[in-house]
């Protein structure tokens, strides 16, 4: 079925291009500005559910707050692969979409698809096989049961969870930014309806949580299935006749895509050390102070996620027109842009950290994790205004294609930075619960700058070899 002819945002017009085209290949700061607009209203969404989830589940006393914390890492698995191969469709179809090739960029989507249902099937079996194990392994300990109850069933939505990031790669990947932001929104809505309803109204308790997060994640793969199946509206056509296998597409993609989800692992990896850590210095009250808390913290982050999520499609439309020269642009100011809203958000939770605090400790059996809370938050004031070097410079190596570069800068951040500090400053030092947190400020600090002068030092030299190529001097554009 050809693409129908409407003007709506991101939606194909008679020309056979769209609104989020048009904006994806026009001025790179208006891209940001325009594509990440939708992703942070999305987002905070999404954020919001995920801190409203804790709230709830922290009625349910502190163990239920530490067994999702047992658990996160574990869920970083999957969310890793599954944002690692969106991350990888959004970088290889945004590249095809700048250098106009549409049939490489609908034949790019397809082979999306098929590997997110064959890494479902894998990731499914080992989640069956190992999650047990593999929570005993983390500390779960004392709340294993609590813990399985939650992730056997959020486990067994593996395939709803992938399909639905891949999804989101693949209309984030043509601008349209938009669509992205009302299918996560319906998700986040049915999260936050449900969950009282599962947990408390059912008495479903633990098992409720994870109930409402799969049936809202399935819901929005129907509709996501809509769009592209029935409705077929989009720039990128998802259709059985566009797709022709070619082992350098699934390269392409992967490239991107599997360091993107090492990153993934990488974190669930520094949330392990880190869970031990809190264990080893605070017991489990410190895992759910950490738990908690790391919900605002990520709510905090959304912004500078969303604008990296753009920068990714922005990045990849230029690389494969070849505007090269633009690509400092894109970093300069995402970054500037980011690091104002880092500072704003900074100065926020610094004022209300023991009004958010509350929001995790309003009954009788967490209240006494208030103070520790608030502490917690107002150091992370601290950590928000190098948290946007890090994501836009990832972000640039990522669009381009160089996900290992991007891979690598994760494993310092995580593992040689925040892990490392984390356990010098509360173990070495002595500073214990405090000083996990300062190391965690610390490593992201270090990394930050890292991947900042990493990121600039490669554009540079990308736009140079171009000169030399062309024989053309290419203006600063910041």
């Amino acid at each position: 079925m050809a693409h129908k002819a409407e003007t709506e945002s991101g939606v194909a017009t008679a020309s056979g291009t769209t609104k989020g085209i048009s904006i994806l290949t026009g001025d790179p700061k208006r891209a940001i500005i325009k594509l990440s607009g939708p992703m942070i209203v999305a987002m905070l969404l999404m954020s919001v559910y995920h801190i409203v989830d804790a709230i709830w589940v922290a009625g349910l006393g502190p163990d239920a707050l530490a067994a999702i914390g047992f658990v996160t890492p574990v869920f970083m698995v999957l969310i890793g692969f599954s944002n690692g191969i969106g991350a990888g469709a959004t970088s290889a179809i945004a590249r095809r979409i700048g250098a106009k090739d549409r049939e490489g960029a609908d034949n790019t989507a397809m082979h999306a698809l098929y590997l997110t249902v064959a890494v479902s099937i894998v990731l499914t079996m080992c989640f069956l096989i190992f999650l047990k194990p593999a929570l005993l392994l983390i500390g779960a300990g004392g709340t294993i049961d609590l813990a399985l109850e939650y992730a056997n069933i959020i486990f067994g939505g593996t395939i709803f969870i992938l399909f639905t990031n891949v999804a989101y790669g693949i209309l984030r990947a043509e601008g349209d930014m938009k669509r992205t932001m009302y299918a996560m929104a319906v998700s986040s809505v049915i999260n936050l309806v449900l969950d009282p309803i599962l947990i408390y109204g059912l008495g479903m308790g633990m098992a409720g949580a994870a109930l409402a997060t799969v049936i809202s994640v399935a819901s929005v793969s129907a509709v996501l299935l809509y769009w592209f199946l029935w409705k077929r509206d989009t720039y990128v056509s998802v259709r059985r006749a566009s797709y022709h296998y070619h082992p350098a597409i699934v390269s392409d993609i992967l490239k991107v895509g599997l360091p993107a989800s090492g990153e993934f692992l990488l974190m669930a990896g520094a949330g392990i050390i880190l869970n031990g850590l809190f264990v080893a210095v605070a017991g489990t009250d410190g895992v759910a102070v950490y738990t908690g808390g790391w919900r605002v913290v990520m709510f905090a982050i959304v912004p500078m996620i969303a604008i990296g999520t753009a920068v990714i499609s922005v990045t990849g439309a230029l690389y494969g027109a070849k505007r090269y020269g633009e690509l400092r642009t894109v970093h300069f100011y995402s970054v500037g842009l980011g690091t104002v809203i880092a500072i704003a958000i900074s100065i926020l939770t610094w004022v209300f950290a023991p009004q958010i605090a509350t929001l995790f400790a309003y009954t009788p059996e967490s209240a006494h994790l208030l103070p520790e809370l608030t502490a917690f938050l107002r150091t992370m004031c601290f950590f928000y205004p190098f948290v946007p070097m890090g994501i836009m410079s990832s972000s640039i190596f990522q669009g381009t294609g160089k996900g290992t570069t991007s891979f690598i800068l994760s494993l310092f951040r995580n593992i040689l930075f925040i892990a490392f500090f984390a356990t010098l400053l509360a173990l070495t030092f002595g500073l214990g619960e405090s000083g996990a947190w300062w190391g965690i400020v610390l490593g992201d600090i270090v990394s930050g700058l890292l991947a900042f002068g990493w990121a600039a030092l490669y554009v540079r030299k990308l736009i140079k070899k171009n000169e030399k190529k062309t024989g053309t001097a290419t203006a600063p554009d910041l």
